[in-house]
């Protein structure tokens, strides 16, 4: 029996963005209908950001052991169990499963539709047996794997992280195509947990990063034992007696023959836009995802798109963090009107290998090109003494400041980086300036120091500035 719901708000899938949007509303008494076709909670908890860093945690236990000699520990090489590592990731995603379940969800005043969702006209969803007229549509759909146009890729058998962590052996060599974060961190991971690993970039390493902070990650992960190549392409691959075997034409213009027994394919992900109906709904869209402007509207003013299904306004960033900031904006929007803007630069990311890279803002040649005077504030993590006590002395703090000492952008590579970035997150949301930050006092000895240091050495460019001196000297002559 058909029938047919008039809710506020109709959120098309449930991953990071769409959970996101469906609780606030439902949290502001709003009626939410809320439309997943697969797996609730998406990508994130399923195959991306919460079983890889369950899985590198494991990685880090196994490296400690085998390298605490510096420390006056005996070291010795770790024991792997692979079936066990898996049971662990596992473990780590039903312990969090029941927050993001069908049951939360509807507990908390959302009906939930297991089905999938199609546009039938600019403001009408067909939901297997109901239709769904809503006030606003939330689209937020996701994404998947990419995978690059590499001739016997088809044939030959191969992993996303779609499927890696269903592992229950520990891959002999894991050839890696990518070298973006999902690719490095993988690297990184399986070869602590005893793997021989290899990844191949087209270009280089973290093309997103800036390229001083980038290298000191590569070095890190070359030192670990991952062979890294980059600027290499891919002419075929095919199965090998032994797993599986690809054909790469170096920088130098040589051919070379890899063997190994898994490869693992991370290039990117692609927008989830297929069998929508977005035409019948008037819905501007691409191979590149759904079109939004800065306030995540599609081009039917009925509908929003957020997360990584859309593209446009959101900067190209498919992170979780950003896809819940979608959520809260979109939600502000859609039931109350209220304009809101959504600003990729005011945004962190965070690259989980061993050293983190953490960025927010403007890289170092977009900030140059906005103020030509602008400055670099660096102090390097062996000047820290909690990094010295630790053994962990690779990496550096980098911000960029203009002129007026306002903060434009920063990157750290360090042992957490990803939570040492957010002071300089506030500071980008809130105007602050490098002299605001040099005021903070941090405990002793923290990681966190490198902030104040850094920020510290804009002091230092004050100082000895002519015209400040001559203020000093005019201030003392009127003393």
């Amino acid at each position: 029996m058909t029938k047919t719901l008039e809710p506020d708000l109709c959120v098309v899938g449930a991953g990071a963005a769409g959970l996101s949007a469906a609780s606030i509303a439902a949290s502001l008494g709003a009626s939410v209908v809320l439309v997943e076709r697969g797996t609730m909670g998406g990508d994130c908890l399923n195959h991306g950001c919460v079983p890889s860093k369950a899985l590198i945690a494991a990685a880090e236990r196994a490296h400690a052991q085998a390298t605490s000699a510096p420390f006056g520990v005996k070291a010795r090489e770790p024991e792997v169990d692979m079936l066990a590592v898996r049971e662990h990731v596992r473990g780590v995603i039903a312990g969090i499963a029941p927050v993001d379940s069908v049951e939360r969800y509807r507990a908390l005043g959302v009906a939930v539709l297991q089905e999938s969702a199609r546009f039938a006209d600019a403001r009408t969803l067909l939901v297997g047996e109901t239709t769904i007229r809503p006030r606003r549509v939330v689209l937020a759909t996701g994404s998947r794997p990419a995978l690059p146009e590499i001739p016997g890729l088809d044939r030959t058998p191969h992993l996303t992280n779609e499927t890696i962590f269903d592992l229950g052996r520990r891959p002999k060599h894991l050839l890696v195509i990518g070298a973006g974060p999902v690719g490095m961190e993988l690297a990184q991971a399986f070869r602590r947990l005893g793997s021989a690993v290899t990844v191949i970039a087209n270009g280089e390493a973290l093309p997103r990063e800036d390229r001083e902070a980038a290298g000191i990650v590569v070095a890190a992960l070359r030192a670990d034992g991952v062979t890294i190549h980059e600027g290499a392409a891919i002419d075929r691959a095919e199965p090998a007696e032994e797993g599986v075997r690809v054909a790469l034409r170096l920088a130098s213009g040589h051919e070379r023959l890899l063997d190994g027994s898994h490869l693992l394919v991370a290039v990117g992900r692609r927008p989830v836009v297929e069998d929508l109906g977005l035409e019948a709904a008037g819905i501007a869209h691409g191979p590149d995802g759904i079109r939004v402007d800065a306030r995540l509207r599609t081009s039917n003013k009925r509908v929003y798109a957020i997360g990584d299904c859309a593209t446009g306004g959101t900067g190209g960033l498919r992170l979780t963090h950003a896809a819940g900031q979608h959520a809260s904006l979109v939600v502000r929007q859609a039931l109350f009107g209220v304009p809101a803007r959504f600003d990729p630069a005011l945004v962190p990311r965070a690259t989980y290998t061993d050293p983190e890279i953490a960025s927010v803002g403007l890289s170092e040649e977009e900030a140059f090109a906005k103020d030509a005077r602008a400055r670099i504030l660096r102090w390097p993590l062996a000047e820290n003494d909690r990094a010295r006590a630790e053994r962990t002395t690779s990496g550096l703090i980098k911000a960029i400041v203009a002129r007026n000492g306002r903060i434009m952008g920063c990157t750290i590579v360090a042992p957490h980086a990803g939570e040492l970035i957010a002071p300089w997150t506030l500071a980008l949301a809130k105007g602050l300036t490098a002299r605001d930050l040099a005021g903070l006092v941090m405990p002793y000895p923290t990681l966190s120091e490198i902030t104040k240091r850094a920020a510290v050495e804009d002091l230092k460019g004050l100082a000895l500035n002519p015209w400040l001196g001559r203020l000093r000297n005019l201030v003392r002559w009127l003393g």
